[in-house]
């Protein structure tokens, strides 16, 4: 079994700044999970049309905003007009879509980790994750006192493109379902972690995954049954929606 390297990030890990509590990718969520003591937060990443990354889940806008149309077609300076908290609740009205470098600085003043995950507009996910990383180590000194961002996504290509941007920056790969070849893919990609749908954690899944050093972490665990199967396996990481029922600890 090889030895895992030095893992830097916590246990619990937010969901998008806060799960459902707030509008999901805004600063306010980010504000409201590092309230309920979260001291690690995903958030999803892609590029504009002029190459701003920024923070999104969907490909289009009209999910989480009062936008329309594909996100990553439109120029910052349109994005960034729009309203990205009304959405979820009357309170939020007027919340704005966030840069990745604005939620870094939130990041970095208040000591807390990041796992930023690269979220491309389709046909675009060599180009973002390259964008991502660069920007990630652009504005993360390495004497921080909070560990470098986890780079993880769906798309190897992504990977890739975050390896060329920035190889130094820890990456993960996202797996909705073991597809042929995954686990040889992680590590073609110098990955430092496995990301799985929580129902694809078993014994032999996170066997084989630390068998190679590789760290395993999941996603999105909402039930607390689920929560202490997951525990009892052993794995490294937790990424949770429910910020109101689980204290993050260590």
């Amino acid at each position: 079994m090889a030895a895992p390297a030095p893992w830097p990030y916590p246990r619990w890990i937010a969901h998008r700044g806060a799960g459902k509590l707030a509008p999901e990718n805004t600063l306010a969520a980010f504000r409201l999970g590092a309230a309920h003591g979260y001291r690690m937060f995903e958030c999803d990443a892609k590029l504009s049309a002029d190459g701003v990354p920024f923070l999104l889940h969907d490909d289009t806008l009209q999910r989480t905003s009062n936008g329309q149309g594909i996100a990553g077609e439109q120029p910052w300076a349109a994005l960034s007009q729009l309203d990205a908290g009304r959405w979820h609740s009357r309170a939020w009205a007027g919340e704005p879509l966030p840069t990745l470098a604005n939620v870094i600085g939130f990041c970095l003043a208040n000591a807390c980790l990041l796992n930023i995950e690269i979220k491309p507009t389709p046909g675009l996910e060599h180009a973002t994750g390259l964008a991502v990383a660069r920007e990630a180590q652009r504005l993360w000194p390495a004497n921080a006192a909070a560990a470098t961002p986890l780079l993880t996504s769906f798309r190897p290509e992504s990977l890739a493109g975050a390896r060329e941007g920035a190889d130094d920056l820890p990456r993960g790969l996202l797996l909705d379902s073991l597809w042929a070849g995954w686990l040889e893919a992680a590590v073609s990609l110098d990955c430092r972690a496995i990301v799985c749908h929580h129902r694809l954690w078993d014994a032999t899944t996170v066997a084989a995954v630390q068998s190679l050093g590789l760290r395993t972490l999941s996603y999105t665990v909402n039930d607390e049954a689920v929560a202490l199967r997951l525990l009892a396996l052993g794995v490294d990481g937790i990424i949770t929606d429910a910020l109101d029922r689980f204290a993050p600890g260590e």
